[in-house]
């Protein structure tokens, strides 16, 4: 089971090696990112920047969905990490089992021309970002934003209140 599904820009990174992973306390992380997944020298720096004693698979998004979905990996607590909203969708449409979506830090590489919407300072998306947002808002899985654990969480559907 999933217990968290980040959206992240950066994917590992301190927030998330260090104190989410001790916050879900999960054996391990499951990157789904296509860019990744065929990418040897992101896959190194990934591997680093996971904590010791953790596990760390990086799978497309399409093969992470096959593991999420497996009856082994069902049994299992899994925190997941993509840096994209339209493959959070993609996993949220296609897994049952997840327990919540946290859109941490989303959008502050995307070089699209797209006129980006602000949801906060942590969240701007371009127009596909968005209507993927708006889409995984409607699925009856709790969404929110919560960048580190003390922070409150911060549902989805009052950030997209007027937008």
């Amino acid at each position: 089971m999933i217990i968290q599904l980040r959206v992240d820009d950066r994917l590992i990174h301190g927030q998330v090696a260090l104190v989410w992973t001790k916050e879900l306390n999960t054996p391990g992380i499951i990157v789904a990112n296509d860019g990744a997944a065929n990418n040897e020298m992101q896959q190194m720096t990934l591997h680093m920047a996971t904590p010791t004693g953790k596990k760390l698979l990086i799978r497309s998004v399409d093969d992470a969905i096959k593991v999420f979905n497996n009856p082994k990996g069902k049994a299992m607590r899994m925190f997941a990490l993509t840096n994209s909203v339209q493959d959070a969708l993609k996993i949220a449409q296609q897994v049952p089992a997840i327990e919540g979506i946290n859109i941490a830090n989303v959008g502050r590489f995307d070089e699209s021309k797209d006129d980006k919407v602000k949801l906060n300072n942590t969240i701007m998306l371009n127009q596909a970002e968005l209507a993927a947002l708006k889409e995984l808002a409607q699925l009856n899985i709790p969404l929110f934003s919560q960048v580190v654990p003390s922070n409150t969480q911060v549902t989805i559907k009052n950030l997209l209140k007027n937008k």
